[in-house]
């Protein structure tokens, strides 16, 4: 059976909150090879949170649209979310916004992670400013090998029991979807069209929250997904495709 990672605390361990309702529970939440930062180098970075607990990451779309992951989203009500924005730490600082409603790709499987992708709308609009910013959309993909960063406030070591309250963050590089699918690496027909994948000798993509931003280039190029173990050889860590979901992120800001 596919072993998810927790990529970037969603359900890793116990997140310093609950654990998302419908996530898998055998997930290695590890973070491997990260560094503290400050929000103002993510801006577009949010905390995702369920009843108060950092729940996932997600990215700034909009003043009022956060794109997340799909499997964040599962088994919830909109009335115990809110996002925070602004702020270095999770628990702290910022502005925090309820949330209006949510939407989840239509074509979701959380058997075969395709199509991990999922829209918020916020009750109210963010204010732009150094620390809070939307971040643009991919309209296609990195090449193979393109430098890449992951944020979140994921969990520091598998099996921790809490998470770090501080911003952190991982340069990885950019693998293709063909590349991630070949007999380079393990996943093999695991990889799918909605999906794309990013690795670093002795880092991981589990770099921070599920649903968090991957960047390359200044925009979205994936959302953390899933993958196996953390910072294992043969296993990047896997992301929702923006490039390939752009036309469906556009269409479920304006009409959620």
């Amino acid at each position: 059976m596919l072993k998810f990672v927790i990529l970037l605390s969603a359900v890793a361990c116990a997140l310093g909150g609950t654990v998302p309702e419908g996530l898998l529970p055998q997930l290695d939440g590890r973070i491997v090879g990260g560094t503290a930062t400050t929000i103002s180098s993510f801006p577009w970075q949010i905390s995702l949170q369920r009843s108060g607990s950092h729940s996932c990451g997600g990215s700034i779309y909009s003043a009022n649209i956060i794109v997340t992951a799909a499997h964040c989203l599962q088994s919830v009500s909109a009335s115990v979310l809110q996002v925070r924005a602004g702020s270095t730490y999770w628990s702290s600082g910022g502005v925090t916004a309820s949330v209006a409603a949510f939407k989840n790709h239509e074509g979701y499987n959380a058997n075969t992670m395709v199509n991990d992708i999922a829209i918020i709308k916020l009750s109210s609009a963010l204010s732009f400013s150094s620390t809070i910013k939307a971040i643009s959309l991919a309209s296609s993909n990195p090449a193979n090998g393109a430098a890449a960063s992951v944020s979140g406030w994921g969990t520091e070591s598998s099996g921790s029991s809490s998470i770090p309250s501080q911003l952190r963050y991982v340069n990885v590089n950019i693998v293709s979807q063909s590349n991630c699918a070949s007999s380079t690496y393990g996943y093999g027909s695991q990889i799918k069209g909605s999906m794309i994948c990013a690795y670093t000798s002795g880092k991981d993509a589990c770099q921070g929250d599920s649903g968090g931003p991957l960047v390359s280039g200044g925009v979205l190029v994936g959302v953390v997904s899933w993958g196996y173990g953390c910072a294992y050889a043969n296993y990047p860590g896997v992301y929702a495709d923006v490039a390939a979901l752009r036309s469906w992120v556009i269409s479920a800001a304006n009409s959620v």
